[in-house]
């Protein structure tokens, strides 16, 4: 028994079917079947339950399996421990990202970067869900919120405003709002991505001395979605206010084809994250892809803050 064999064995736990371990291992599936086989003689008990339609892991597969993957994991840290020290960059990245910085800043960051290092390929998904990283093979991704999984790692890259606004046809058909309560005689159009507060928009506002007071409106409208991109175009074209992300409409803002509302209150801030699995070592590559990653936030910080 050698550690490629407990590598073959958590990539047969991992897949759940012998013909896709053998392929991520590189060798025809009867040599795999020899191999598990062998390393169950070795031990001298049974790993796996195999059936004709799928194979499951007995309670001795259950414990070597959570115990070679650590293994794994160390071997995975180690080698990393030492990639800074390599003279050359390879390999590849494969990481999610959020369609509003997707398509505003890290397509062409990221194709930047892949040009400054021709033998680093990255495979750039963009979606909004918070994905199982680990499950999903993710080396990396960008994320705008709070971080629940714990055993995660997120580096700040920059704190992203919220903005409540519409076009000025929308005002001049149903009038300036002067404050929340107005908010609910008007058609606000609801972004339904967020986890909660879609129909609630909670703001701050300066209360008595240096205290801020939270402040919250229940909101309805015609229309709701979970794409800003949508929510843009539907408040450019006077449908409605919204309350969105001020990156995806700063430069409707900037050329007045929107205009913010409500300046006396703080709208929301969420704090846009790099989220890796945990590792001790951080790839050298991984590290130089947030790096320059969190540059080109900074490059375009009008854009996400007041």
């Amino acid at each position: 028994m050698n550690a490629a064999d407990l590598t073959l064995f958590v990539n047969l736990a991992d897949t759940g079917s012998f013909n896709k371990a053998a392929q991520l291992a590189g060798m025809s599936t009867p040599a795999l079947s020899k191999r598990i086989s062998k390393l169950e003689q070795d031990l001298g008990v049974q790993l796996i339950h195999r059936t004709t339609r799928r194979l499951s892991l007995t309670e001795a597969g259950e414990s070597l399996y959570v115990h070679a993957k650590n293994i794994e994991g160390q071997v995975s840290d180690a080698i990393a421990s030492v990639s800074a020290f390599s003279q050359g960059l390879t390999g590849t990245i494969k990481m999610s990202v959020p369609t509003i910085s997707g398509e505003l800043l890290l397509a062409e960051a990221i194709a930047e970067f892949c040009q400054k290092y021709p033998n680093i390929t990255v495979d750039m998904r963009l979606e909004n869900d918070f994905v199982d990283l680990v499950g999903e093979g993710l080396d990396l991704a960008i994320r705008t919120g709070k971080l629940e999984d714990s055993s995660l790692i997120a580096k700040p890259l920059i704190q992203s405003n919220w903005v409540v606004c519409c076009s000025p046809s929308y005002i001049e058909r149903h009038g300036e709002v002067t404050n929340l309560e107005a908010l609910k005689d008007h058609n606000c159009l609801a972004y339904t991505y967020q986890a909660q507060g879609s129909f609630d928009w909670r703001f701050t506002k300066q209360g008595v001395g240096k205290k801020t007071v939270e402040e919250s409106v229940r909101i309805s409208g015609s229309f709701a979605t979970n794409n800003a991109q949508a929510l843009r175009k539907a408040a450019l074209a006077g449908f409605g206010i919204v309350y969105v992300p001020r990156c995806c409409v700063y430069e409707d803002l900037i050329k007045g084809a929107l205009v913010a509302i409500l300046p006396q209150y703080k709208p929301r801030q969420l704090g846009v994250y790099a989220i890796y699995p945990f590792t001790k070592y951080l790839p050298e590559k991984l590290r130089l892809l947030i790096e320059h990653i969190k540059q080109a936030y900074q490059e375009k910080k009008e854009y996400f803050k007041n």
